[in-house]
């Protein structure tokens, strides 16, 4: 009887010993990939807001240039006005250079929409060597 005990309780403790075995290892393994999925999910996140924050100090130096850029040209306008003002030869020359400096010159677009012809027909803008014939 003792053999029919000991055969069954061999068996019986061993699933029991890999029940406990596969559960440490599962809960193991999913506590280790759950914290590299953690760990890139940071990781991510922490190149997120360094590209936010490249993003934004691009613009403010874009922005700080600009200033500069636009104060450079009122001081260069105002001292081709003085030097208009000053070194012109007579009162007429004079009239005339401080108008022209006074009007900016702006550029205008054409307003066709149409696109230049030598692209290709449709919205490829691939270039295209033949010309471009309109059927009507």
């Amino acid at each position: 009887m003792e053999q029919t005990y000991a055969a069954w309780l061999l068996p019986v403790l061993g699933l029991l010993a890999g029940i406990v075995i596969g559960f440490l290892l599962a809960r193991l393994l999913t506590s280790s990939h759950a914290g590299s999925q953690r760990h890139r999910v940071d990781e991510m996140q922490e190149r997120f807001e360094s590209y936010q924050n490249e993003v934004a100090n691009h613009f403010n130096t874009t922005a700080n240039l600009l200033q500069k850029l636009n104060q450079n040209y009122q001081d260069i306008h105002e001292h081709l006005s003085e030097g208009a003002s000053r070194l012109a030869v007579d009162e007429q020359t004079r009239q005339l250079l401080t108008r022209s400096l006074a009007t900016p010159t702006a550029r205008t677009l054409p307003a066709s929409s149409e696109p230049p012809r030598d692209y290709a027909p449709g919205h490829s803008g691939v270039l295209s060597d033949e010309p471009v014939v309109k059927h009507d």
